[in-house]
């Protein structure tokens, strides 16, 4: 097959592109996290997966506090209904306000119980029909 000088070029860019990894984008919470038994609140501002969230005020993702739940442990995002799992956390809670309990440390965030409406956030997330899954 003959192939012009720009029609190789274009190939040869559409592979690299193809070939590059992909930029993972990072959650935009970037708060203090709290210290172990302490109690805080805000608006959920961000879900990041079906267990992972963050709360704080709006327009403010340097105050907004990362966290894992710790009475959820769903499915791993990339995995069969991991994105499903994600969908019903942001259904239930997004731009809603959560009371938790600040746990241990897990990476960059925060284990935490955290409250809806006065009941635990797994409860609400088990009663909506979530599967848990995670590891």
């Amino acid at each position: 097959m003959n192939r012009t000088p720009l029609s190789s070029l274009a190939l040869g860019i559409a592979l690299t592109i193809l070939a590059a990894p992909s930029i993972a984008r990072a959650d935009p919470c970037e708060g203090a996290l709290p210290r172990q038994g302490a109690s805080f609140s805000g608006l959920v501002r961000y879900v990041g997966d079906g267990d992972s969230l963050c709360v704080g005020p709006a327009g403010r993702p340097e105050r907004w506090i990362e966290i894992r739940l710790a009475d959820f442990n769903a499915t791993e995002l990339n995995a069969r209904g991991g994105r499903d799992a994600k969908r019903l956390l942001a259904d239930v809670a997004m731009g809603r306000s959560l009371v938790c309990r600040a746990g241990r440390r897990s990476y960059d965030r925060v284990v935490a119980a955290c409250t809806l409406d006065g009941r635990p956030l797994g409860d609400v997330l088990r009663a909506r029909g979530a599967r848990e899954g995670g590891r």
